[in-house]
């Protein structure tokens, strides 16, 4: 190392300046405005189901709405990838505003688009299309953001200022949580499911010009502009971050020792808890929304602390304590919110249980990635039937041809091929729906939960619960992602591992748990999926992953 590196890194380490401050805290408010911006499709995920994939059944419906929101999440790795290699080629500056104003743009424009009812399949189709940009975007922006707040941060405190970055995500959830929430009570229920819905969307055009102003007051971060000046930036830094083995192996153990587990965890704490409440347990969306936007805010203030804290005792130990903690206490945890939020619902799982019986060659996987698959047999429509109700059952096996049977109790009801149907399909559907919904009800499966019944204080305390768990995995993994990589190709090296660990790992948790639950007729058996990559973010991590919080992030090699 020569001396001039040494210099420089022990003037980057003094006590941040009160402008330098100032450049962080603006990093910060502009991508809680991006994630707000991203949020809006999984807060909504129900008015857009309806509005837009109102041509399909509600079950396929309700999984193509979650893997509308997952799209975004699908090309994340691919942003991360273009803005990558742009940040590290020309500087995270000019990076921040070109994934600012495509944000922006394309969420703006989902509040204009024109429902299922009025074009058809093409509605569904500029949705995912609007998701796509957003994703792109997000894909570059994390990165830029993380790297550009840890160039600014002093030696030992990286962890903690990194940490203010952690929170973006989460204020940015809690924010459109918020605007959802004043608009749900200062609306009707059919005014906000005719239009309100869009207003969020809408929205933000507004705050895309603060957080344009915001980033163009910006600096250059001094540790690019150096290596820059002295023309040490990398030429190529996706060949160099990933076509050599030593920095790829690094990208390699970071997502599967890191990222992968920390956005499961992520993801379960956040969104599929809400749609485990909403879907699953049948609380209102009002209270939902409440519920959980008490835990965020009760819950982020802890980013900061594990970031802080990771400065002292360093960035593994703490990630990895959140991964285990979760795959051990994610089955009571959400059996404990069960009994807090449906005490009726839990009671009859135990008390009425529920058994299909069905030829299994005509039980398919109810994932349906395009939401145009029809499932017709008659195992489908009697376990999309129970899935949709949250209702646990077993599988029977029949003898091939027979028609399915849903059996509660000594109450039998017998299924249809609404394809063999033909045109009394409509009719026979309809009366199935009848016989079923009044033979579960009696059964003592609740239509809703009952908000009389439900222990407020509980389900505030496992939903913090859980955030806590996200905060300790997310709030020191931003300052672990920008150590592991040299400067000259940081942006693109950290971006790719995070954007495949939180857009595919995470992205995709919510329909692939509900794709699951609706196979197997156990509302638990999602879980099944964070548990086992959490626990393999164990493994790798405590084996493969170095502990990186004292290494020295200003050296150009």
């Amino acid at each position: 190392m020569t001396m001039a590196t040494l210099a420089a890194g022990a003037e980057l380490r003094r006590p941040m300046s009160r402008e330098e401050r100032k450049v962080i805290i603006a990093s910060s408010v502009g991508t809680v405005f991006e994630w707000y911006d991203f949020y809006l499709a999984g807060s909504l995920a129900a008015n857009i189901s309806a509005n837009f994939f109102s041509g399909v059944n509600p079950t396929a419906g309700f999984i193509f709405t979650l893997l509308g929101f997952a799209a975004g999440f699908a090309v994340r790795p691919f942003g991360a990838l273009f803005f990558g290699s742009l940040g590290d080629l020309i500087g995270r500056k000019y990076t921040f505003l070109v994934t600012m104003t495509l944000m922006g743009i394309s969420t703006f424009m989902v509040g204009l688009l024109p429902g299922y009812a009025a074009v058809g399949i093409a509605a569904p189709v500029l949705f995912i299309a609007c998701r796509l940009i957003q994703g792109l975007a997000l894909g570059g922006e994390y990165g830029g953001a993380a790297t550009y707040v840890a160039e600014h941060a002093p030696q030992d405190r990286r962890g903690f200022y990194t940490s203010w970055i952690q929170t973006t995500a989460t204020v940015g959830l809690f924010l459109s949580l918020l605007v959802i929430l004043a608009l749900r009570l200062s609306l009707t229920p059919e005014q906000f499911a005719e239009w309100g819905w869009r207003v969020p969307f809408l929205l933000s055009i507004l705050l895309l010009g603060v957080s344009i102003w915001i980033r163009l007051q910006l600096e250059e971060s001094p540790a690019f502009a150096r290596i820059k000046a002295q023309g040490k930036h990398s030429k190529t830094p996706l060949r160099e971050a990933f076509g050599r083995w030593k920095n790829a192996k690094i990208a390699v153990f970071a997502l599967l020792g890191g990222t992968a587990g920390q956005a499961v965890v992520w993801y379960t704490g956040q969104f599929y808890a809400l749609f485990f409440l909403t879907q699953t347990l049948k609380l209102d969306s009002t209270t939902s929304n409440l519920v959980i936007a008490a835990s965020l805010a009760i819950g982020t203030p802890f980013f900061i602390f594990f970031g802080w804290l990771s400065d002292k005792i360093g960035r593994k130990p703490i990630i990895l304590a959140g991964c285990l903690l979760a795959a051990v206490t994610y089955f009571p945890l959400f059996s404990a919110l069960t009994n807090a939020v449906n005490p009726q619902l839990e009671r009859a799982l135990e008390t009425s249980p529920v058994t299909v019986i069905a030829d299994p060659n005509e039980c398919s996987f109810q994932f349906n990635p395009t939401g145009t698959a029809s499932f017709t047999t008659s195992c489908d429509i009697a376990k999309s039937f129970l899935a949709r109700n949250a209702v646990n059952y077993h599988n029977e096996k029949a003898p091939p041809g027979t028609p399915a049977q849903i059996k509660i109790g000594d109450k039998v009801i017998a299924a249809f091929d609404k394809k063999a149907a033909g045109a009394e399909g409509a009719a026979k559907e309809k009366d199935f729906n009848q016989q079923a919904t009044a033979a579960i009800r009696a059964a003592g499966y609740p239509a809703a939960a009952d908000k009389a019944r439900i222990n407020m204080p509980v389900v505030i305390g496992i939903l913090t619960l859980l955030v806590i768990y996200v905060t300790m995995v997310y709030g020191p993994i931003a300052a672990m992602l920008v150590e592991l990589f040299p400067t000259r190709i940081r942006y693109s090296g950290m971006s790719l591992p995070y954007h495949i660990g939180n857009g595919w790992f995470g992205g995709f948790l919510p329909p692939t748990a509900f794709a699951i639950v609706a196979a197997t007729g156990d509302i638990y058996s999602g879980l099944w999926y964070p548990i086992v990559v959490a626990g393999m973010t164990f493994v790798i991590g405590l084996l493969f992953v170095p502990e990186t919080k004292d290494r020295d992030i200003y050296k150009d090699d």
